[in-house]
């Protein structure tokens, strides 16, 4: 592997990787969030489960994703991930409420 190459491949890495610290901490934000709301529901007695706002989110996440011109499914996908996530955290609050 030339010089050129190698310095590329480690700029482009270094890219990588700082793009992957961004992400984990914007998710720990949104997790942060979550609970905050998984609590609040947990309080009001709401559902932990809000299926018209899960789907309107994965539509908005869909449009993004073709505008960013990232594969839509896979985006779908990420984001269903996360909402399990979610949704169980909640199920988990509202449970320890009762």
């Amino acid at each position: 592997m030339s010089s050129d190459a190698l310095e590329e491949l480690q700029r482009l890495r270094g890219s990588i990787d700082n793009i992957d610290a961004a992400l984990i901490h914007l998710l720990a934000e949104r997790f942060k969030n979550t609970q905050a709301v998984g609590r609040l529901k947990a309080h009001a007695s709401m559902p932990p489960s809000d299926p018209e706002r899960e789907a309107w989110q994965i539509a908005r996440l869909r449009q993004l994703a073709e505008q960013a011109d990232l594969d839509p499914g896979f985006a779908e996908k990420f984001l269903e991930f996360i909402l399990a996530e979610v949704i169980q955290h909640h199920e988990a609050l509202a449970a320890d409420s009762q």
